[in-house]
């Protein structure tokens, strides 16, 4: 493999943990978690009805404020092979030698456990048309730690080593030095303050505006957006990769819904949250033998989505269904693909973006209130998959690409002014992503991407959460 490998495997971990739904927060607080994200149209808690429908925000009469925190775990897991006799294709095993075995190896993920918070509040009156809210949630955000592989096929100085299992072997994450990406860590957040307003058009119809403020930090060791100091056959000096500090940008953007409730049970909801646009995160990188490399500027937006959603409640049972659809291929920093080039017509090494598809997510809820302040809830989540096989490669990092969620919740009402809220999550990928490594010293008119022939790349990931919440509405007479 030539070095380029590694800057492209790490670049999609900047969304490698995004949460579950891609790069997208499947939802928001205990409650909405708990109803598998679905609250477009069926507004059980404040902090949903922030987060999807700005709108359905007009529901809530009181003065109520909650605030909710996770821990969120996950397993990712990475994966890569060579096929037999690429080793000394590469000259890595010395003129003469024989030819080298496939190769095949799996490094798990050892960051642990991330906290997910949340805060919203609500200032509603029951004989005003207006309503309104302020929240903090954090939408976006995930930490990956690939260990560097110490099953190695030689040293660094290429003296073979005659104890190496190329069957439990992962070349991705061989150090640099034997081009591979050695460690690969990153860490990202995303904290979007928005202000709400909901208005009443009429008893039935609202309307919602909600304008945004985003925060979001970036690291990543290596730093896929730089170009590498190429080995000295290639013409460089061999520092590879270099690895940044934590670059920060700030984004703005706003959010527009509609609530219809007939009265009669059903409740019909839609909302556009337009595309978030942030500044250019700015990297000051270090290679790794302490040197300083070049800086980087890179912009990562957040996606616009499109939400409608079906509600109904009748007697105990309160239904919700959500569709979504995020619009990656007009996102900044997700729409390109491929290698960059320099003037001179020759690829860089570096990545120019993620070259994600649309994608769509479906989400379901069902709460029952028969058992006596005691309601429980049910959620399904279901994600399309964004990447695209042919560029599944620049997404190696992105292992948040989870497909199937589950969720179960249930609530304490304490008494009329106190509520514990609580959720339990788990999600998989289902099928592993899969594609072949891409090498830009590889890139020729039939083989525009550098595909390496025989090769695979993969990533397969499950995870699981613990949420609780708490619910305070204000000016409540509690029962005795």
């Amino acid at each position: 493999m030539k070095t380029p490998v590694l800057k492209l495997i790490v670049m999609l971990f900047s969304t490698a943990l995004f949460s579950q739904a891609g790069h997208i927060m499947q939802g928001v607080g205990s409650v909405n978690m708990s109803m598998g994200g679905a609250a477009t149209a069926q507004p059980l808690d404040i902090s949903g009805a922030i987060h999807w429908n700005p709108a359905a925000l007009s529901t809530f009469d009181d003065k109520i404020i909650r605030f909710d925190i996770g821990l969120f775990f996950s397993s990712p897991e990475l994966s890569s092979s060579l096929p037999s006799g690429a080793l000394w294709q590469a000259g890595d095993f010395g003129p003469g030698s024989p030819a080298s075995p496939s190769v095949y190896g799996t490094t798990k993920d050892d960051r642990g456990v991330s906290p997910m918070p949340a805060l919203a509040m609500v200032w509603g009156k029951k004989d005003s048309k207006h309503t309104f809210g302020a929240s903090a949630f954090g939408i976006s955000g995930f930490g990956v730690t690939f260990p560097q592989e110490t099953n190695l096929p030689m040293d660094i100085n290429g003296n073979p080593n005659m104890n190496w299992n190329p069957n439990n072997s992962n070349p991705i994450n061989w150090p640099q030095g034997l081009r591979g990406f050695g460690h690969i860590e990153s860490s990202y957040m995303l904290l979007q303050i928005s202000g709400t307003w909901a208005y009443e058009i009429t008893s039935n119809l609202s309307l919602g505006i909600q304008p945004n403020i985003n925060y979001a930090s970036l690291e990543l060791a290596p730093n896929p957006l730089a170009s590498p100091d190429f080995p000295p056959e290639m013409g460089g000096t061999g520092k590879g990769y270099p690895t940044t500090d934590v670059a920060s940008a700030i984004g703005y953007g706003a959010q527009f819904g509609l609530f219809y409730d007939s009265g009669n049970g059903i409740k019909l909801g839609a909302s556009y949250k337009t595309t978030q646009t942030f500044q250019e995160f700015k990297f000051s990188n270090t290679y790794l033998d302490g040197t300083n490399a070049p800086d980087v500027n890179f912009q990562m937006d957040y996606p616009a989505i499109m939400s409608f959603g079906l509600g109904y409640s009748a007697g105990q049972i309160d239904f919700a269904l959500d569709f979504r659809r995020v619009m990656y291929e007009d996102t900044e920093g997700f729409e390109a693909s491929g290698w960059e080039f320099a003037d001179n017509g020759f690829p860089t090494g570096a990545v120019k973006g993620f070259g994600w598809k649309n994608m769509s997510i479906l989400s379901a809820g069902l709460q029952y209130k028969g058992v006596n302040k005691l309601p429980l809830r049910f959620g399904y989540t279901y994600s399309s998959n964004p990447i695209d096989e042919d560029l599944a490669f620049f997404s190696t990092p992105a292992t948040a690409i989870i497909k199937h969620a589950y969720q179960f919740g249930l609530s304490y009402e304490v008494n009329d002014t106190w509520r514990i809220d609580s959720v339990y999550h788990y999600g998989t990928s289902g099928d592993t992503t899969q594609g072949q490594l891409l090498d830009s010293s590889q890139i020729s008119p039939s083989n525009p991407l550098g595909a390496i022939p025989s090769t695979t790349v993969s990533y397969d990931m499950t995870t699981s959460m613990i949420m609780v919440g708490l619910n305070y509405t204000f000016n409540k007479k509690v029962d005795n």
